[in-house]
């Protein structure tokens, strides 16, 4: 299998997701990438689902693990062929869909927030921060590169970009930062090509075993790092910021104006992200269930 998902790679760096393809593959290794293709069936699987559900993977993202594996089975049977002319995989095995319960969005609030920082190495702790502070995704933070910094002309203030290749959703957008974030990037800068690293490397995602030991401490085992972006869109909604605002920063909005902002308008969007700035002021948070 480690044969096919390089050849994957190679054919396939054209694709939009293929840096999200890339980490299920790294993840899977370990469990299919000696097998031999026409070995690999359903149950060669099992412990990866069991051990990525171990580490807090939703059904969701393991869903869409099965579908690059899928993905590179199904090339094996219909476009790869050996030195004969014949396929590298007769037929592709079934693989499982997983099942499971999507989840509401769980906030946190600024003693929370405080908890389970206190528990995490600078790095992650930083990584935490600016979340809150962007409504960035684990792999959006994780991707950030320097290179991805624009400077807004005439002005002290800077954004990134989420390229389109990068953006879950396909659509570049701009992300304002507003004081805690800029001072947290700028203690990296001049470190590594990417902003967030460890000793100079990419970091594959926040979700490590530093991040749930300090879940654990802060008794919020139940908290996702998702769950830092919903607590950016809802303070945001808190602090007054408009619905419209709301999407443009979080990228809701398909086929907006994205990077094609005036100054004027990201002067606005860094005025909307600053409010969140002095934590203490913000409403405390709450979910509001039915009984």
């Amino acid at each position: 299998f480690d044969e096919a998902a390089a050849r994957f790679i190679e054919e396939y760096g054209h694709k939009r997701s293929l840096d999200r393809d890339i980490d299920t593959l790294k993840a899977v290794m370990p469990y299919i990438g000696d097998l031999a293709l026409k070995k690999i069936h359903s149950a060669s699987l099992d412990r990866f689902i069991r051990d990525r559900k171990a580490d807090d993977i939703s059904a969701g993202t393991l869903n869409r693990d099965m579908a690059v594996i899928r993905r590179v089975l199904k090339l094996c049977v219909a476009m790869w062929r050996d030195e004969q002319g014949r396929p590298w995989l007769d037929a592709a095995p079934l693989l499982p869909t997983v099942q499971g319960v999507k989840r509401k969005p769980r906030p946190i609030t600024v003693a929370e927030q405080d908890r389970l920082t206190k528990g995490m190495p600078q790095y992650l702790a930083d990584m935490t921060l600016f979340a809150l502070h962007t409504g960035l995704r684990d792999q959006e933070i994780c991707g950030l590169k320097w290179e991805h910094e624009a400077k807004i002309s005439d002005t002290q203030e800077s954004v990134f970009i989420v390229t389109e290749e990068r953006a879950k959703n396909g659509h570049e957008r701009i992300v304002p930062l507003n004081a805690v974030a800029r001072s947290i990037v700028d203690r990296y800068r001049g470190q590594s090509d990417f902003v967030f690293h460890l000793k100079g490397n990419r970091l594959e995602r926040m979700n490590n075993r530093a991040w749930r030991k300090a879940r654990e401490a802060a008794n919020l085992v139940d908290v996702r790092v998702h769950d830092l972006r919903h607590t950016f869109g809802m303070r945001l909604r808190a602090a007054g910021v408009s619905l419209e605002d709301r999407q443009d920063l979080l990228g809701h909005h398909a086929g907006h104006i994205t990077t094609q902002y005036s100054k004027v308008e990201i002067t606005h969007l860094i005025e909307c992200v600053e409010l969140l700035c002095d934590d203490k002021q913000q409403p405390e948070l709450t979910l509001i269930r039915a009984a």
